[in-house]
């Protein structure tokens, strides 16, 4: 019988990756605060129940919800999925937040016999619904073999990097890499935009040396069409810096570089921006030249 995987959570990420699971043959039970999304769900073949139902019948649940509160009280509350939970259900939260609140989730989980992994993926949207997402994982070695095959339904680059917390942990480092990436390319776009060279064919010539990286073919195109729709938002990723500074003060880890990014996401926040994907950094340094980063009319 195939394993009966619940969902909770059915946003940018969670609905490609529910997909995902139900073509791989999962019997696959959703829930979320949005009805059309469990709506769409229902149609390809899921079934809609509550986080405590989950909690009674299935053999391992994912949750990917935006951060710890939501995850805590969909785990943890009054109503939440350990209220009924069977002995030996896997919990595996997808989400990204801090190390503290994760370990914190999974100390709890295990006194009812439940398992945790954390497991936080990266590749946004686009590798959502192709279902290569890289993710990173935390907890025990035999509790994440027994539930590998379902994350092989949404993810390619699957690696267990520690004991409950761990995968956290590197999805924060994840987070520092891609978001300077974006910051440091959005400089360099400006200044060539501001000089007035083709933006287009710079990065043809740039995206293949030491400059090249899968954030510069991801969203330069992207920002040369003005196309801001996002596939992670400032705001998630606001959270996930957040996270990053908590985290690092509490190991007296300075990081100046992460630490000025953050200031440019609450710049970009009181700019209105919050829900721009975080490719929409560039408008920060667009607005200190004056200028904007565009395709060339032809």
């Amino acid at each position: 019988m195939a394993k009966k995987v619940g969902f909770v959570g059915l946003g940018i990420m969670g609905k490609p990756m529910s997909l995902n699971l139900l073509k791989a043959s999962f019997d696959v039970m959703v829930f979320d605060i949005n009805q059309d999304a469990v709506n769409v769900l229902v149609e390809a073949g899921a079934t809609a129940g509550s986080v405590a139902e989950m909690g009674e019948t299935c053999d391992c649940i994912i949750t990917m919800l935006p951060a710890a509160p939501h995850v805590k009280s969909t785990i943890l509350g009054e109503n939440g999925i350990l209220k009924n939970a069977n002995k030996g259900l896997v919990i595996i939260d997808m989400s990204s937040i801090s190390p503290v609140d994760s370990v914190e989730i999974a100390n709890e989980a295990s006194k009812y016999g439940v398992h945790m992994i954390d497991a936080p993926v990266s590749g946004g949207e686009p590798k959502a619904i192709d279902g290569t997402l890289s993710i990173m994982a935390g907890g025990k070695e035999d509790v994440f073999e027994s539930i590998k095959d379902v994350l092989q339904a949404v993810g390619k680059d699957i690696v267990l990097v520690g004991d409950n917390g761990s995968g956290v942990t590197a999805k924060l480092a994840n987070q520092i890499i891609v978001n300077l990436n974006i910051a440091a390319m959005s400089e360099a776009l400006v200044l060539a935009a501001k000089a007035g060279i083709d933006i287009d064919k710079m990065y043809r010539a740039i995206r293949g040396g030491l400059a090249g990286s899968a954030v510069l073919d991801a969203k330069v195109p992207l920002i040369l069409d003005r196309n801001f729709k996002p596939g992670g938002t400032i705001a998630i990723n606001m959270k996930d810096l957040t996270n990053v500074m908590d985290t690092a003060h509490n190991m007296d880890v300075p990081l100046p570089l992460s630490s000025h990014l953050l200031e440019i996401f609450h710049a970009l926040k009181a700019d209105g921006k919050l829900m721009d994907d975080h490719g929409g950094i560039v408008q920060y340094y667009e607005k200190l030249a004056n200028v904007e980063v565009k395709r060339v009319e032809k």
